[in-house]
């Protein structure tokens, strides 16, 4: 059996590897890797950087496939020496290991720029895990953090530390962002997006020295000037790494030179991925060193045929939520180019084609990249257009969404970040029965990275899968037939303030127990609570403020904020418990106490003598607010988190919300209140406070994502507020906040809540204002004569039919 010795263990290699187990080839498989980790998605760095996503969710071939495989995995062992003759590979713990074939996967090594005292403390780059740890134990609210580099890496880099609550400027050399990918133009749209979302860009400036005694104080500009900062992250471009093929003799160029068929100058050594040149040509993408891979493994296992002809390079990806489509030639300066351009500054939109002989060389799109695949088909095809000049800008759009996909060739790649294309997801379908996105990103890795592709996916699913359910708006029910956006575009404009009036004027006049509910919601969101409220609307649970139990009785739960009550209360509710017979009183996981058995018509009664505010436990609304004790008792407690539990449940307690929307607020990442797991919780950390949500603890479980991290509780608490408002303005009726995160995505949730501009979050604040001061305690109706009637005690069926 043939000896295959893998030097690289990123996503290169391990690719072409998966490639070569297809063949079934009797090979004796070693892979080196000088990093701890094994394989792992690079694109989501970024993520890890952001809090979204942990090491572990960004694994890509765990030690079981390695083991599955019967691959030896030599983990943390760096190649020092090739010997091409000897045919053996020397590693820097002193091992030697011997090869029949050898595939370097070596990738490529971070470019430092020219920059006096580079190596001072706090001076980082951004390129593996581990680079990733080291900024995420440095970074922390309101640190002031420079990144050195204005491209992809640079940017995504900005991204994680601005939400981990960093105060970035990101510094780059030429006067346009992404200048391989954008024009001047399209790189000012990018530049005044993340300008607004709070990340200073300063462009043309090359850094030349950095500052401080020691540690990092700032850095210093070619012409004078400076700027103060604790943390720099280099992040301005990459080089290949052919180190250990200019040791092995092979032919090198700017990266190692290979072929079609992806072999080098020696015929027992091959190369894939960022550290080889091919036709002149280094790649940095993910989805040309996929196409080499398979190349590579058809060429190394015997079944040689197959070539790698170059890349019609195309970049969708998304930078701090904005969509960006890069692809073919941007410099329109050529001889004989023609330019068709098109600008939307409010919308943030910008397209730019270039033509020549009136085929497509090059494509810009910012902010809306939903003809991207067609813009790709045409540079591959290099079709004529002239019979289409006037469609070019805004392409006609199938009525139907398969048709369009199905334009599209079997090896155009749908997922740039994982390389994958239309025909692997196609086969995944047939081979796999895949029918929802979940399944296609756990067979194929498409939409596992930036995540613009998402739409196309979806569109392939739905025009190929059988079983596929489009997830699209459908309408509350038969009743009233609008979807809920429509709706509130209705009830808005045309100032309708009552269910009934609704229901007569654009339903069936009288409604049913779904759609009456959700319109009722509605009104309430739309108007602040300044709307004519009908109780006979809402669920028997609203209608009493109360939970019914099967028995027809009610459980009462009184709002304990923050889970701290006091003696004083206890007394009230064992007096209750014992005055009205109450069968069962309970302590909840909620931190709260539930008396249950409760009968109908002493619900008013045992609200009065509580004389406590109710907890909300029976609605669409409010819940309550778990805390641990903190800083006040808990030796590990790194903030007040009890306070700022009570107050959080203070300011949002009386609302109504789509569905029912539980809290938590920990003091330390040891997370005693399960913050993470609820819908919107307060992670105190060391001087900071993360804002997580859309988390989930019940039949299924999803951990909250990071919305940001700030540095006091105020800040915390005004984060949590606009999250709210956005959610219950925005969220379809009983759709949960961890679906709706889901749904929208967490970078649209940033970019519509924190990092929206003044005006749109000031605006925020004020509805919840309102709504606020328009709710009240419910169970104060006791008092109201005209609610009298809906406590007198009936019979369980007489409540049902109710």
């Amino acid at each position: 059996m043939e000896k295959l010795v893998v030097v690289g263990n990123g996503m290169a290699g391990v690719a072409c590897v998966e490639q070569i187990l297809r063949h079934a080839p009797k090979f004796q498989i070693t892979i080196f890797g000088d990093e701890t980790h094994v394989n792992y998605n690079r694109i989501l760095l970024s993520s890890v950087l952001a809090g979204e996503k942990s090491a572990d969710d960004i694994v890509l071939n765990g030690l079981e496939w390695y083991e599955k495989n019967n691959i030896d995995l030599r983990l943390g062992v760096r190649i020092v020496d090739v010997d091409p003759i000897a045919k053996t590979i020397t590693g820097d713990d002193g091992s030697v290991t011997s090869f029949d074939k050898l595939l370097l996967a070596t990738g490529s090594m971070p470019l430092i720029p020219s920059i006096e005292d580079v190596k001072k403390d706090g001076v980082f780059v951004f390129r593996n895990l581990d680079d990733t740890h080291q900024l995420l134990e440095r970074a922390r609210p309101a640190l002031k953090a420079v990144v050195i580099g204005g491209g992809l890496l640079g940017l995504e880099a900005a991204r994680g530390l601005q939400i981990q609550g960093c105060d970035v400027t990101v510094v780059h050399l030429m006067e346009t962002l992404m200048e391989r990918q954008l024009d001047p133009t399209g790189g000012g749209y990018l530049a005044t997006k993340m300008n607004q979302m709070g990340i200073t860009v300063l462009l043309g400036l090359s850094t030349t020295k950095v500052l401080g005694n020691g540690h990092v104080q700032g850095v210093e500009f070619k012409g004078g000037g400076s700027i103060p900062t604790e943390l720099v992250v280099i992040a301005a471009g990459i080089r290949p790494n052919i180190t250990l093929a200019e040791k092995a003799g092979l032919e090198i160029k700017r990266g190692i030179v290979v072929n079609d068929y992806m072999e080098t100058s020696h015929p027992d050594i091959f190369a894939v991925g960022e550290c080889v040149q091919h036709r002149g040509v280094c790649y940095g993408l993910v989805a040309p060193l996929i196409e080499q891979g398979k190349v590579l493994a058809a060429t190394i296992t015997g079944n040689k045929g197959p070539t790698y002809e170059g890349t019609v390079l195309g970049t969708k990806l998304k930078i701090m939520g904005v969509d960006v489509f890069s692809a073919g030639e941007i410099n329109d300066k050529v001889d004989g180019s023609e330019v068709i351009r098109y600008e939307d500054p409010s919308l943030g939109v910008y397209k730019k084609l270039t033509l020549k002989n009136n085929k497509l060389s090059g494509v810009i799109l910012v902010g809306d990249t939903g003809d991207s695949h067609n813009y790709m088909d045409w540079l591959r095809s290099q079709k004529d257009l002239s019979a289409m000049r006037r469609q070019l800008l805004f392409p006609d759009s199938s009525a139907d969404t398969g048709l369009d996909v199905a334009h599209m060739s079997g090896n155009e790649t749908v997922c740039g970040c994982m390389g994958v294309s239309k025909g692997a997801i196609i086969q995944a379908i047939h081979e796999k029965g895949v029918c929802t996105m979940a399944q296609l990103k756990e067979h194929t890795r498409a939409s596992t990275g930036c995540g613009s592709c998402a739409g196309l996916c979806q569109s392939l699913l739905k025009a190929v899968a059988p079983d596929f359910q489009e997830d699209t708006k459908k309408t509350i029910c038969k009743c009233i037939p609008f979807t809920e956006d429509t709706l509130r575009e209705i009830l808005r404009s045309q100032q309708l303030k009552s269910v009934q009036e609704v229901l007569d004027i654009y339903g069936n006049g009288f409604g049913c127990e779904v759609c009456k509910p959700a319109l009722s919601y509605m009104l309430d969101m739309l108007w602040c609570g300044d709307h004519d409220e009908d109780r006979s609307t809402r669920f028997i649970n609203d209608r009493v403020h109360a939970n019914i139990q099967k028995d027809g009785t009610f459980s009462v739960v009184p709002r304990i904020r923050g889970g701290v009550t006091s003696p004083d209360e206890l007394r009230r509710i064992a007096d209750v418990a014992e005055k009205y017979n109450v069968r069962m009183v309970k302590i909840t996981g909620s931190q709260r106490i539930d008396l249950l058995g409760v009968k109908k018509s002493d619900l008013p009664k045992v609200w009065a003598d509580l004389g406590m505010p109710s907890g909300q436990a029976y609605t669409k609304g409010i819940r309550m607010v778990k805390t641990c004790v903190g800083t006040d008792f808990c030796r590990f407690g790194t903030q007040d988190s009890t306070s700022a539990g009570i107050e959080l449940e203070r300011r949002f307690e009386n609302l109504f919300t789509p569905h029912k929307l539980k809290m938590g607020v920990v003091g330390c990442p040891r997370n005693c209140a399960e913050a993470t797991v609820k819908d919107i919780g307060l992670v105190g950390q060391d001087g900071s406070w993360q804002v997580v949500v859309g988390g989930a603890a019940g039949k299924s479980v999803r951990k909250a994502d990071l919305l940001i991290t700030v540095e006091t509780t105020e800040q915390a608490l005004d984060a949590a507020s606009l999250f709210l408002q956005y959610y219950r303005e925005n969220a379809n009726y009983l759709e949960r906040t961890y679906d709706f995160v889901e749904r929208l995505g967490i970078e649209k949730v940033r970019k519509e809540t924190i990092y929206a501009p003044d005006a749109m979050k000031a605006a925020l604040r004020d509805r919840l204002r309102k709504s606020k001061a328009h709710s009240r305690d419910a169970w104060l109706e006791r008092d109201d004569p005209q609610t009298a009637t809906q406590f007198v005690q009936i019979t369980p069926l007489q409540e049902v039919l109710a």
